[in-house]
């Protein structure tokens, strides 16, 4: 965090009701995203869970782009079902394209049309798309969702967890908003939505906290005393006042362009060197983290073997650095009709980059330990689940190597 944000740590107001830190962060949510009500939440799977938990009933479906984790988890838990419409040349990782994250919008409305605006409580859409290697979505198709939803009467929810970054890419790529300011960018995207969900983890630049933000009233009062039942009162939400200051300031500093330029270009030079290694990446690189095409890299391992786990297992043992599979042990399961197990299309591993942490020479490093695994890589070990749960396995699942012998 920055030094503003320590130093508003120690002026935040603890009052159980009406503290300053809550109003604080009131007049930055209505200034960046124009929602007039929010509520704050201790993370962004919190406000998720609350979203479903006020709409969803089992049967529902809810599409987006690309579905993250733990929005995937939380539509299960309440027995809907989470469906992604990206477009097709998101599934193409080789190419450019300025927008990889853009939802198919025919695709999207062939499917409301299929099962029913009546069985779709709301619809989302994920900014930047980090289950599909961070990829930005235009103003452009972000303006052809919100009409087809809006279409359909379906409320339009957007998951803002980097929205700041998705603006970045809209300024540098979109023709028309070169000369737009971050915040401009920011107030264009979310007057098209009825609500959004954030995790202040990522773009709000802070250790702990999220919030929810809608225009409905009525479903405010719903998720108000879900709040107060799961989380807290309406103006903490499981928080420190502290840290609802911490991510008012962290939402002012995000949509500074000097710290989205240094952001963009940290992901930049390592995707340059992982690239010299031959090593296939995501392309083109996302602003948040570097996505390795594992099951590629890997072609020995098949999904169900986890070549994007092996990877990651085996970048730690090198070099003690730690990543993500983003790949069949996050997303791979069974078709609710047969049964089958249906894998996600791409066995990723993340190199998500911290915040203002790293400098050049800790991703020379990164590029380093790639270069040593890469050379043994015939000799990684795929990995077989020993025990894990049922939702959100990645987790806290236990997996062990198949091959017992290491090179």
């Amino acid at each position: 965090m920055s030094q503003n944000q320590w130093s508003v740590m120690m002026k935040g107001d603890e009052a159980y009701a009406g503290a300053k830190s809550y109003f604080y962060l009131k007049e930055v949510i209505d200034e960046i995203f124009g929602f007039p009500y929010f509520i704050p939440t201790h993370q962004g799977r919190a406000a998720e869970n609350i979203l479903a938990t006020c709409t969803i009933t089992p049967g529902d479906y809810i599409p987006s782009n690309m579905h993250f984790d733990t929005t995937d988890a939380n539509i299960r838990a309440k027995g809907g079902n989470p469906v992604n419409c990206i477009i097709e040349k998101a599934y193409q990782p080789n190419i450019f394209h300025p927008f990889k994250g853009n939802m198919d919008l025919l695709k999207l409305q062939d499917f409301i049309e299929k099962v029913g605006a009546e069985k779709v409580p709301f619809g989302m859409i994920t900014i930047t798309n980090n289950a599909g290697g961070g990829q930005p979505v235009s103003l452009e198709n972000l303006r052809g969702v919100s009409k087809i939803y809006k279409k359909f009467g379906i409320p339009f929810f957007i998951d803002g967890c980097r929205f700041a970054e998705n603006a970045y890419f809209i300024k540098l790529r979109e023709l028309g908003y070169s000369d737009k300011t971050i915040l401009e960018i920011c107030q264009e995207i979310f007057a098209l939505a009825d609500g959004t969900i954030v995790s202040a983890k990522k773009d709000g630049l802070a250790n702990i906290g999220g919030f929810l933000a809608v225009r409905d009233p009525i479903l405010f009062e719903k998720v108000n005393n879900e709040l107060i039942l799961r989380e807290g009162f309406t103006t903490y939400g499981g928080l420190a006042g502290r840290d609802l200051s911490v991510i008012a300031t962290g939402l002012r500093e995000v949509i500074q362009e000097d710290y989205l330029a240094y952001r963009l270009g940290q992901i930049n030079y390592l995707a340059d060197r992982v690239q010299e290694l031959g090593i296939p990446i995501i392309t083109p690189p996302g602003a948040h983290a570097l996505y390795i095409n594992a099951g590629l890299l890997l072609p020995h391992i098949p999904p169900i073997e986890f070549p994007g786990q092996a990877l990651a297992v085996e970048l730690y043992l090198e070099g003690g650095i730690r990543t993500v599979e983003i790949g069949s042990f996050v997303f791979a399961h069974p078709h609710p009709d047969t049964g089958e197990i249906v894998h996600p299309p791409f066995e990723l591993v993340r190199l998500a980059i911290p915040r203002r942490v790293y400098t050049q020479s800790h991703l020379d490093y990164v590029a380093e330990m790639l270069a040593q695994v890469i050379q043994k890589r015939k000799q990684i070990p795929s990995y077989k689940i020993v025990s894990a749960p049922k939702l959100l396995r990645h987790f806290t699942g236990k997996l062990e190597p198949i091959l017992s012998s290491r090179n």
